[in-house]
């Protein structure tokens, strides 16, 4: 019996490296964060295990084989690519590398994700270098996803005919609606940018549905 019992919690026990275990939950969640924002992302994605994941990639993946390259759905001409960069502090010798390696790839947006600090010199080369929106996130701000917590509220992107609409319907201007900060986690989850209008549904069952507009400064 007791050895039954053992095998048993042994069998929860996660006997795999830790690296492999946090790349599978950061590379998940960047696929729903990329679904969300309209990529083209495959189902068989998030049917992906963790097992499976090591058995395909190894318990110390290589990070070029991690690599993402999508486009939107909406428009197939606008590709982003999502660059794992490793435990080491990415200074601009790294920078200068990837800038290399994708300065002949047509791409409109791409996502950096580090596991250490990032240098002064690295963060300036990437915003004179890079002719691109180029997104720095944290590794560890990516083990889970924050649109999924119970307490988040719903967000909904405007179309600029949508803003638009909603700004005639109430003869506002942008600037006088509710704010949400560009580097807020959801509108950074969501790549938003400045002027762009977020409707936001909370849902409750004392309050009841509640839907407020924010514009992103």
């Amino acid at each position: 019996m007791m050895m039954e019992e053992g095998s048993c919690i042994n069998s929860f026990i996660d006997t795999g490296s830790l690296e492999s275990h946090r790349y599978f939950r950061a590379r998940r969640t960047v696929f729903e964060m990329l679904r969300d924002r309209g990529y083209d992302v495959r189902d068989s994605e998030f049917d992906l295990t963790l097992p499976q994941f090591r058995l395909n990639y190894g318990e110390n993946p290589d990070l070029e084989r991690l690599r993402i390259s999508t486009s939107l759905l909406s428009d197939p001409s606008k590709k982003i690519l999502v660059i794992f960069c490793g435990t080491d502090a990415v200074k601009l010798p790294i920078i200068r590398g990837i800038y290399t390696q994708v300065k002949e790839v047509n791409l409109n947006r791409m996502i950096l994700i580090v596991q250490s600090k990032m240098t002064p010199q690295a963060k300036q080369a990437i915003a004179e270098i890079f002719p691109f929106k180029v997104e720095l996130f944290q590794i560890q701000d990516l083990l889970i996803n924050i649109t999924k917590h119970v307490l988040m509220p719903e967000h909904y992107m405007l179309t600029p005919e949508e803003k638009e609409k909603l700004l005639k319907q109430y003869s506002v201007e942008d600037k006088q609606l509710p704010r949400i900060l560009e580097t807020d986690a959801i509108a950074r989850y969501y790549g938003l940018e400045k002027g762009q209008v977020v409707k936001v549904t909370y849902g409750g069952e004392i309050t009841g549905d509640h839907v407020t507009f924010r514009c992103v400064t």
